[in-house]
């Protein structure tokens, strides 16, 4: 039977010494995994943690996030520097399906993703939300080892969460926690659209 208050050495295991930076996946084909990442984010914030949000793709819609992650970020730091910040690093939909690939596409991707690795190795960060990320590995925009790499090689302090569907296997490996989405039911399959303030 093993005792869960020690670790394998059976030294006490405390709060202090087995605290360490996380690495979180939001994924699955329900709704929610950016909901989930920013509701994290918002309760980090709030515990005077630094947050930084970069949005992959997103970029062709105004969310309500965009409004409320800056505010929120000024008033837990300050406007030179904010505790919050999110960025919207993409132009929006990218073209898939057997379709050809945007290089502006592939460029601001790799953009993105060069802030994002700066940004996890910096140790200016407490949480790194990459949201929609595991979406651009998926269309073979990013590469999933070079991600990988990279957040083997993060503060130990430094907490990340990856979103999109179909995460893949060498980040789900990687992840200290893998949660899926399921969808039961949604509005839209009664033709209901997209609500302002639930889904944008």
């Amino acid at each position: 039977m093993t005792d869960s208050s020690t670790n394998e050495t059976n030294d006490p295991v405390t709060p202090e010494t087995s605290r360490r930076g996380l690495i979180l996946i939001n994924t699955g084909p329900g709704k929610g995994k950016t909901t989930a990442a920013l509701g994290t984010a918002f309760r980090a914030a709030g515990n005077g943690m630094r947050v930084l949000i970069l949005q992959f793709l997103k970029g062709s819609w105004h969310y309500g996030e965009l409004d409320s992650v800056p505010a929120l970020g000024t008033a837990l730091g300050s406007k030179e520097d904010p505790t919050m910040v999110i960025k919207q690093m993409g132009r929006g939909f990218v073209k898939v399906g057997g379709a050809e690939t945007d290089p502006e596409d592939l460029r601001m991707v790799q953009a993105a993703w060069d802030e994002a690795a700066e940004a996890i190795l910096s140790e200016d960060w407490d949480l790194i939300v990459l949201d929609e990320i595991n979406y651009a590995i998926g269309y073979k925009m990013l590469d999933p080892q070079a991600v990988a790499d990279v957040l083997a090689r993060k503060p130990e302090m430094t907490h990340i969460i990856l979103t999109g569907r179909n995460a893949h296997p060498i980040l789900i490996e990687l992840a200290d926690t893998v949660t899926e989405m399921r969808e039961v039911k949604h509005a839209y399959q009664k033709g209901i659209l997209a609500q302002k303030g639930i889904e944008f």
